[in-house]
């Protein structure tokens, strides 16, 4: 993959408007909401099997293909793509290493902040908090050279690779034991409980998975400094080769276990299978977001209604990922709808989509109506104080 961008990394930079917003961004980040959805909620519910056989098999497929382990990593990707895009901008305006770098250590304190109340007080599926740990960790990253960042990748992505082949063996051999893999059997039946039953291990969920992020986290900082999704019409050539083979790539890799998983390969779940289902998910999620940098270009300057409202979702990705959690809780806990028991699989993916759908509708009213997302608000000001903006203008202008 390295290979692929050093051709753009020894060609010329011109000058750019490097505080103009940018449409493909946006974009990947609002598709980038409907895996997530698919990879999370069937994880709320107590009996995969419940409905249509073949729907179910269709569904797991997909899901296996394209969200699981493979959503998280272009989450990842355009995390530090937007480190690398504000690290910029504070440039642009005359910043130096020293505000940038206290810039950035307030941004990791917020999102850990953020991801404490996200994990603690919705659901314990929380992404938010390790971000905001690995940039407090790794902040000098954002002004590493070129060949640190990607040296840094490549030696983590072994680690980050045993972590999530060790969290795949282990569901799957406590599943055939006959202990549930999902976290519709761990529910508590209150809410206090499920409160104080998240937050001993909060902690210690958060740390460890700080090297799953540094993979795709790093390579997102890199593509940033080059403008590859900011200026996609100049970089259209390297963005088709990434989007065809890492998509390739991952599919091959993938494949295998989502076979397994659909019962098309019945052997049992081995570290390879696994591995290789984790490692190549990095892949895929870099190619998604390269094909939104390619969409991006056929939409052109004058984007439609439906574009808009998808920017619109992408530009509050973090308002509506904590919203897809307040919908989790509401929809499938004992003490609340408890939905659990009553939707199998490919139900739950259904809602998953829908939930996207009506996350798409509500943020291009708030778009319409002028009104940034809540959690980006939040963010903001605990990163530049109070006296930042808060008001959303225009799709053209909107500011991260």
């Amino acid at each position: 993959m390295r290979v692929m961008f050093m051709d753009l990394a020894r060609s010329a930079q011109t000058p750019a408007d490097v505080t103009r917003r940018s449409l493909a961004p946006d974009l990947a980040r609002g598709f980038m909401l409907l895996p997530i959805a698919l990879a999370h909620a069937p994880a709320f519910v107590s009996n995969w099997d419940l409905g249509p056989a073949d729907l179910n098999t269709i569904a797991k497929l997909v899901r296996s293909l394209f969200a699981e382990n493979q959503a998280r990593a272009m989450f990842v990707f355009l995390f530090g793509y937007a480190l690398g895009q504000l690290t910029e901008r504070q440039l642009a305006r005359g910043g130096d290493w020293t505000s940038i770098r206290k810039l950035l250590r307030r941004r990791s304190l917020g999102l850990i902040a953020i991801g404490f109340a996200h994990g603690a007080l919705l659901v314990p599926l929380d992404i938010v908090a390790v971000y905001g740990l690995t940039l407090l960790l790794l902040a000098p990253m954002v002004r590493a050279r070129d060949s640190v960042l990607w040296w840094t990748s490549v030696l983590t992505l072994v680690p980050a690779t045993l972590v999530l082949t060790w969290q795949s063996v282990t569901a799957q051999t406590t599943a055939a034991m006959g202990i549930p893999m999902t976290l519709a059997a761990l529910m508590a039946p209150d809410y206090v409980a499920h409160v104080l039953a998240e937050l001993p291990f909060w902690p210690l969920k958060t740390a460890v998975s700080t090297i799953v992020v540094v993979p795709a986290m790093l390579p997102g900082v890199w593509a940033a400094r080059r403008r590859i999704l900011d200026e996609p019409e100049r970089h259209a050539a390297m963005l088709s080769r990434v989007t065809v083979i890492c998509m390739a790539v991952s599919v091959i890799g993938r494949l295998p276990m989502a076979l397994q998983l659909t019962g098309a390969w019945t052997t049992t779940m081995t570290w390879t299978v696994a591995g290789a289902h984790a490692m190549t998910g990095y892949a895929g999620g870099i190619g998604m977001a390269a094909a939104a940098g390619l969409v991006s270009i056929r939409i052109g300057c004058d984007p439609g209604r439906l574009t808009a409202a998808l920017a619109a979702l992408g530009q509050r990705s973090l308002t509506f990922y904590l919203f897809q959690s307040a919908v989790w809780l509401a929809l499938f806990y004992p003490f609340t709808l408890d939905l659990r028991d009553d939707l199998g699989f490919t139900a739950s993916c259904t809602v998953a989509v829908a939930l996207w759908i009506v996350s798409i509708l509500l943020a291009d009213r708030m778009r319409r109506a002028g009104h940034r997302g809540p959690a980006e608000v939040l963010l903001r000001q605990m990163s530049y104080g109070r006296s930042a903006p808060v008001s959303a203008p225009s799709l053209s202008k909107e500011k991260d």
